[in-house]
């Protein structure tokens, strides 16, 4: 059975840049507050003429020093008051933006270096190091590493800019802004057609079951439809007014990039940009500003939920209108909790999405925030069409009958950045986007995922490949096999654990295998869910790992993990 969106949608066939501005020199507010820096707010903010104006400076100054359709453009830090610049001002020249994870070694920026070949890469100062470690094992030019810090208030012209580096190893990403006069006569390409449109705008990296992350393709029309689709559903009420949203998701991630850097500014959502997660600062910012948006992960929401200065009433959160919860499942009882900071004025929602369909697929009205609580994420967002495949093949056609979330929309990806098998394998000829997670749909139209028939792991709110940590555990002389799986934690979370095949009995520790892996991957992968050795994966007679086996054995095992940390 076919399930459609009540909700109908034709996205326009326009550039971002210009879904967003208009033109490069359409008549935009300068006075009111959209993005800005929460420990500088009187004098760190953009409006949308000044965030368009600081925009095209930088865009005019790739163009100028070589960037053409199509290049890539990577930015490897945490948040930052000028990353929407750097966004927006690649897409303006035309490139292409590529994010990456400001916590990765050297190792793998590396891989996503090779497969992405950046053009130009801009890299916070802690970031520098594993960057240009990462490059020299590709013979990448270090001159395209680019220092992404802040903007000192002296740098007026590129003359003056280019003191500022990192023991001179590092240009600061200043000396490619232009003046303010060059800035202004920059021309954006204006978008005529669904092939001008379909363009890839950015590449969000996505951890696959089979192999390393795969580059989703994220074209402009893709964007532009995702964010309709979140204004019709998630600022659709027009009783609330005065709205101020907080970002503390990380911008390197799908999820708080499409959101805050172009929902968000599309909407004129007041957005005040957190550095990084604090739950401390982040009700800080709650009761100051009088935040009435929160687009949280399920880690978040348990730390809000259990937190005695939340609970204690150390901090007003009256303001809160609205909590939204994505990127992984949200268990009732916390969802409870959470909403007691609130005496049941608010319920909690939570939304679907994945990086191939950014980064929404399912969520809630936002007037429907008193009904009761629910772990539901929601219904189909505007122009989506859903389906259940069984494993025969078959359509599930029974309300509240599970089988495999098969989708389809406008904002579908464009496919696997230069892996056409991995695309053909994932998205059909005809434009189903087969998730691999288990779903099913109530009779009132409501959606409820499952189960996932991927193996990723959830490691708080980012996605975590067994197979890349088994093929790094296969590196190490002492093991002959490995199998990764996740452990659910108290916290709705999930802990990566290691099954290992030592090569003979006694040849390396727990603790051995923890360290090995943490010293060549960042926090997130870290095999936090210990390390139980067997003499044997399960396997089935192609060879593929039977991990619902493994997790079948986890529901039975107790292990101290706590007491095997790595030792770095």
């Amino acid at each position: 059975m076919l399930y459609e969106s009540r909700w109908s949608l034709t996205p326009p066939h326009v550039s971002v840049p210009s879904f967003l501005f208009g033109s490069p020199r359409a008549n935009l507010s300068d006075t009111e507050k959209i993005m800005l820096d929460w420990k500088r707010p009187e004098t760190h903010y953009f409006t949308l003429y000044t965030l368009r104006e600081w925009s095209m400076r930088f865009a005019a100054g790739l163009t100028a020093a070589g960037l053409q359709q199509g290049d890539r453009v990577m930015l490897v830090s945490g948040n930052n008051f000028w990353t929407p610049v750097v966004v927006l001002g690649t897409l303006m020249a035309g490139g292409i933006y590529n994010s990456a994870n400001p916590a990765g070694t050297s190792r793998e920026l590396a891989y996503q270096l090779k497969d992405s070949e950046p053009r130009f890469i801009f890299a916070a100062e802690n970031c520098l190091g594993p960057m240009r470690e990462a490059a020299k094992l590709h013979g990448i030019d270090q001159s395209c590493i680019y220092l992404f810090e802040e903007l000192p208030s002296h740098f007026t012209t590129a003359t003056e800019r280019q003191e500022k580096s990192i023991n001179g190893i590092a240009e600061h990403w200043g000396t490619l802004l232009t003046t303010q006069k060059v800035g202004s006569a920059f021309e954006w390409e204006q978008f005529h057609s669904a092939e001008m449109a379909s363009r890839t705008a950015i590449l969000i990296y996505s951890s696959g079951t089979t192999g390393l992350p795969k580059g989703v393709e994220v074209t402009h029309y893709n964007l532009v439809a995702t964010t309709m689709q979140l204004m019709m559903t998630q600022l659709s009420d027009q009783t609330l007014t005065q709205r101020r949203g907080l970002c503390v998701l990380p911008m390197y991630h799908g999820l708080g990039l499409v959101y805050f850097v172009f929902v968000a500014t599309k909407a004129r959502l007041q957005s005040y940009i957190m550095q990084r997660y604090n739950l401390q600062d982040m009700l800080f910012c709650i009761d100051h500003f009088k935040i009435t948006e929160l687009l949280l992960v399920p880690p978040m929401v348990v730390a809000l939920a259990k937190h005695p200065a939340a609970r204690n009433g150390d901090y007003n959160l009256s303001s809160v209108r609205k909590v939204v919860a994505g990127a992984a499942p949200l268990g009732m009882e916390v969802t409870k909790q959470c909403e007691e900071l609130w005496s049941g004025r608010l319920r909690i929602r939570q939304a679907w999405g994945m990086s191939e369909f950014p980064c929404v697929g399912t969520c809630w009205d936002e007037t429907e925030s008193s009904d009761s609580s629910s772990t539901s994420v929601g219904e189909l967002v505007p122009g989506a069409a859903a389906k259940l495949i069984l494993d025969d093949g078959t359509e599930e056609l029974r309300p509240n009958h599970p089988g495999e979330l098969w989708i389809r929309g406008p904002n579908v990806m464009k496919g696997y950045w230069r892996k056409p098998k991995e695309t053909a394998e994932t998205k059909s000829s005809d434009g189903w986007l087969k998730t691999g997670d288990i779903a099913h749909r109530d009779e009132s139209g409501k959606w409820y995922i499952v189960d996932r028939r991927k193996e990723l792991i959830k490691v708080r709110g980012a996605q975590v490949a067994p197979a890349e940590l088994e093929a790094l555990l296969l590196e190490h002389p002492s093991i002959v096999d490995a199998a990764v799986i996740g452990i659910k934690t108290a916290s709705d979370d999930e802990d990566p654990r290691a099954y290992v095949v030592p090569r003979k009995a006694g040849a390396i520790t727990e603790q051995d295998v923890i360290d090995f892996v943490a010293s060549k991957v960042s926090k997130i992968k870290r095999l936090t869910g210990g390390v139980i050795f067997l003499p044997v994966i399960p396997k089935n007679q192609s060879g593929k790992i039977l991990r619902k086996e493994l997790r079948e054995r986890a529901k039975g095992e107790q292990i101290a993990c706590s007491t095997l940390q790595p030792r770095l």
